[in-house]
């Protein structure tokens, strides 16, 4: 998918001076939704196209409102999953959820996590390839506080996307002339090299987490 979609950037990155972020916003709330879409040929590029100021703005206010704009994006798909999965319920999901791209062994993967690990999957989950979309899905269906999902996804959806555009910015920075699927390749494997150490980082601040609500309430 990443090449077929890479192919045709061109023509994108031709609008993106006056479109650049309404595209980021589209395909980044397509991608935290249910339907099959990589983040990394939306945020790489963008950060990419801030660095050359292909974006209309200076490089540094562009990258900015790109990792912005990519979070909303995301928290209007990871919506999208919650509030429909919210009204429908599991079992409705586990036998109609096919047929909009939804299949059942990675949803139960993802119930079984969040049931596990409670709320704050929200935010690691969103580190992790393919149940990055899907753990929205038993937010909703656990009815999950709208807060406190927002909270936690915009954080986790926060860390990915400016990895993403931070990644894509330093190869626009230092590559010369390049193409949108070399760029999107390279960025990938550049944004896959460091991910185990970000989860790692976003489990420990969990954890921390965990650790401060729990002294709290001991001390309350």
């Amino acid at each position: 998918m990443l090449e077929t979609i890479a192919s045709h950037l061109d023509f994108l990155a031709a609008l993106a001076p006056t479109w650049g972020l309404v595209f980021v916003f589209v395909f980044m709330a397509i991608e935290s939704s249910f339907i099959p879409f990589p983040s990394e040929v939306v945020m790489i590029p963008a950060g990419f196209l801030a660095a050359r100021g292909e974006l209309g703005l200076s490089p540094a206010v562009a990258l900015t409102l790109a990792v912005v704009v990519g979070v909303l994006g995301s928290l209007a798909g990871a919506y999208a999953n919650y509030f429909l999965a919210l009204s429908v319920g599991k079992p409705f999901l586990e036998k109609y959820g096919k047929y909009f791209f939804i299949k059942p062994e990675p949803l139960g993967r993802a119930c079984e996590v969040f049931n596990k690990y409670g709320a704050a999957t929200t935010f690691v989950c969103r580190l992790v390839p393919v149940i990055r979309q899907l753990i929205s899905i038993p937010a909703g269906i656990s009815r999950m506080p709208l807060g406190s999902f927002t909270f936690f996804t915009g954080l986790g959806a926060g860390i990915w996307t400016a990895i993403l555009a931070g990644v894509g910015y330093a190869i626009g920075t230092s590559a010369g002339d390049i193409t949108y699927l070399e760029l999107c390749t390279r960025g990938k494997a550049m944004a896959a090299a460091n991910l185990p150490l970000v989860i790692g980082a976003a489990v420990l601040l969990v954890i921390l987490y965990w650790g401060a609500s729990k002294l709290v309430m001991k001390r309350a």
